[in-house]
Parts: C-alpha cells; sequence; structure tokens
C-alpha cells in the first residue's frame, strides 16, 4: 500500500508539473526585476556543511554581481530549501520552486539519491538545472539538454584515484566504504570499472545508512582484509569516524581516498587537521593558490561578503559555478530566455576562469580531476588528470 500510495502521489506531482508548464504564462519571471535561482541543499543535518558552502560560495559572487548592476540591471536571487539530503524532502521542495517560486532556473542541488528523485521533473518541465553537486553518470547523458553539470563525474574522480596509486604507489588491494544507497552505488561502480580496466578488483567493501553513523560493521568487513588503500565514498562525518577507527587497529599504513562529496575542509575539521595518509579527490583546483587569479579573487570576495565564513573547496566550487553561470547570462543579447541562457551556458569562453579550462563535454564544464594532499594546513595538489 505505500508503493502504490508514493507511486500515485509521484504521478500526480508529476501531472501538475506538466499541467503548469502548458497552461501557465512562459517565462513569467523574465518581466520581473530579479533573476531567481531555487536550490534544494541540506541546510541541517549530517551535511549541513555541503548546503552551507554551497550558499555561502554561490551568494559571494552572485552578490559581488549584484554590487555592479546585475544583469541588464535584473538582480541575481537565490532562494533555498532545507531537504536534510532526504530524497523526498528534495521532491516537494522542488515542486515548491518551479510552481510557486517560479524560479528562472534551478542551482546548485547537493546529492545523488535527492537529484535522482526530482530527475523526472526536470527532465518534463525542461528547466535550466545548473551545477548540481553530485558526479552522477545520470545527469551526464545526451537526452537530457537541459541539465549543465560544473564538476567533473565520480567516473573522472575514480579512475584518477585509480591511475595514480596503481601507477605511482604501485597498489593492487583495494577497498570501498560506501553510503549504501544510490550515491554510494555511483561510487562503488566507477571503482570497479576503473579497477576492471587495469585488471584488478575490490578485495573488500563495507557499508553504512544515509544520514547515520553506523560504520561499526564496515570496519570489520574491511580492516580484515588487509586493504593497501580504502576509496571512501561517503559524507564527512560517517567518514572521519571510520578513518579514525580504522587508525586505532594498527593500520598505519594504509592510504584514505575520500572523493570530492565527502567535503575534504569538513573531514580536515573532524579530524582536527590530521591528514597524514589521505589522498584527497578534488575537482577544483586549491583556494590557496595564490598564483591564480580566480582563487584570490575568491578569497577577497569571501572576507567581504561572509567575513565569519572559512574558505573551503566546496564554497569555491560554487562561487566558480556562479562566476560561469554570471558569464553566460551576460553575454546574452536582448531578452533573456532559458533556452539562451543553456545555449550561451554550454559554448562560455574556455577562459572564463582564467587558469581553470572550461569546455562542455559530456554534459559538464569541468574534465579535470585534481589529487592532494593535507599539509601544514593546505590542500597542496600532487597531480591533475585531464577527461
Amino acid at each position: 500500500m505505500v508503493n502504490k500510495n508514493f507511486l500515485v502521489l509521484s504521478f500526480f506531482a508529476l501531472f501538475l508539473i506538466l499541467f503548469y508548464f502548458m497552461v501557465a504564462p512562459q517565462y513569467k519571471n523574465y518581466e520581473k526585476n530579479t533573476i531567481l535561482l531555487g536550490a534544494s541543499l541540506p541546510l541541517s543535518g549530517i551535511n549541513s556543511h555541503l548546503g552551507r558552502d554551497i550558499v555561502v560560495g554561490a551568494n559571494t559572487y552572485f552578490s559581488h554581481t549584484n554590487a555592479r548592476g546585475g544583469i541588464q540591471g535584473k538582480k541575481i536571487e537565490f532562494i533555498q530549501y532545507d531537504d536534510k539530503y532526504e530524497p523526498e524532502n528534495t521532491f516537494s521542495n522542488t515542486i515548491k520552486l518551479i510552481t510557486k517560486d517560479e524560479v528562472f532556473a534551478l542551482f546548485g542541488f547537493v546529492g545523488t539519491p535527492t537529484v535522482k528523485r526530482v530527475l523526472p521533473i526536470i527532465v518534463e518541465s525542461n528547466i535550466p538545472f545548473i551545477a548540481p553537486y553530485t558526479g552522477a553518470l545520470f545527469l551526464r547523458t545526451k537526452d537530457t539538454d537541459n541539465i549543465v553539470n560544473f564538476r567533473s563525474s565520480y567516473t573522472d574522480e575514480l579512475d584518477a584515484l585509480v591511475e595514480y596509486l596503481t601507477r605511482q604507489k604501485n597498489i593492487t588491494r583495494f577497498a570501498i566504504f560506501y553510503q549504501n544507497d544510490d550515491y554510494g552505488e555511483e561510487g562503488y561502480i566507477a571503482l570497479t570499472n576503473a579497477l576492471s580496466k587495469r585488471n584488478l578488483s575490490l578485495i573488500a567493501e563495507g557499508t553504512y545508512k544515509r544520514n547515520t553513523l553506523s560504520i561499526r560493521h564496515a570496519i570489520h568487513e574491511i580492516e580484515a582484509a588487509k586493504p593497501e588503500a580504502i576509496i571512501l565514498v561517503g559524507a564527512y562525518k560517517p567518514t572521519a569516524r571510520f578513518i579514525e577507527k580504522v587508525k586505532e587497529y594498527g593500520s598505519s599504513k594504509i592510504i584514505f581516498c575520500p572523493i570530492s562529496f565527502v567535503n575534504a575542509d569538513a573531514l580536515m575539521g573532524e579530524l582536527q587537521g590530521k591528514g597524514d595518509n589521505i589522498l584527497f579527490s578534488q575537482t577544483v583546483p586549491s583556494y590557496d593558490d595564490f598564483y591564480s587569479k580566480e582563487a584570490v579573487e575568491y578569497l577577497k570576495n569571501l572576507a567581504f561578503y561572509y567575513p565569519d565564513e572559512k574558505p573551503s573547496l566546496v564554497s569555491y566550487e560554487a562561487y566558480l559555478a556562479a562566476k560561469t553561470t554570471v558569464a553566460a547570462l551576460n553575454s546574452i543579447n536582448g531578452t533573456i530566455t532559458r533556452s539562451k541562457f543553456l545555449d550561451k551556458l554550454k559554448h562560455v569562453s574556455p577562459r572564463t576562469l582564467d587558469n581553470i579550462p572550461l569546455f562542455y563535454h559530456n554534459a559538464q564544464l569541468l574534465n579535470q580531476v585534481y589529487l592532494s594532499n593535507y599539509v601544514n594546513g593546505k590542500f597542496e595538489i600532487i597531480q591533475k588528470y585531464e577527461y
């Protein structure tokens, strides 16, 4: 009965969305004095750092843009609803953003299971869906022209990690600790494919339930296999607890490899800066690179608009995604429409972000993966891969 009611409600909600787009005045918000962007993301709960950092990073650049007159005299407004990283909350928030708030575009959603829940709405409504914070492959197909990812995929990240560990460290014994949902499954599949390409396979795996710290069983499953490297596909709090507990068992030589969604800055906060034997995967360069024009600009604007917030890779990525979005909007001639915006975003100048190249490929604008170590309070890039 629960499943039947769930399907009925989902169908009804999708019907309302389609009905709205058929009968409502199209592009009504283009005549407003603002360009309204909306997001559903975790602002409370175990992944609240991600949601907050994305809001801070994006609003830093949007505020910077508004202070300079906005886009064609229109201010950018970015509204958000808290979904606590729960897919059903994301579903209701998305309906509200589209039908009640009448947003111009959806921007900065967080998470694979949450985004997967609203994918039918995104596809059917054809509303621009920009820079979700997930590397899921189902968002990177030729069938979804209204979806423009900013970050590299989990497939890219896992391939880069395996390439580095096998070539530079001669590692062959891999295990994975992952979240038991769509996000974890994406990481698991990407890792097994990357290993298979190199005639390798996993020797152990362990999972935990989303929005929990239930890691005990996973620790025993993985530690007993004595891996040389453990790929981490989870949230920062359970990942931090996992690393601490495995190290307590005396496995000092294991290399821990969190992918970008783990949230490197929050993870280091949880681990009190103890980054030994941790290899990080990033989808953007480090924000403390003072040779980078973008990094210097980000730090300056963040300090001005959010003086109490610390810089992070997550907010830096959101800042860069917001800057790219603004560049696309600024390049539109005449009336700002969704179709014009999507076209300009897909053809944005490769030099929009100075030394961070942009190229729309595989439904994403960034096609680089950066591997780093945490040394003296900074993420030092040790290898970069292009995809």
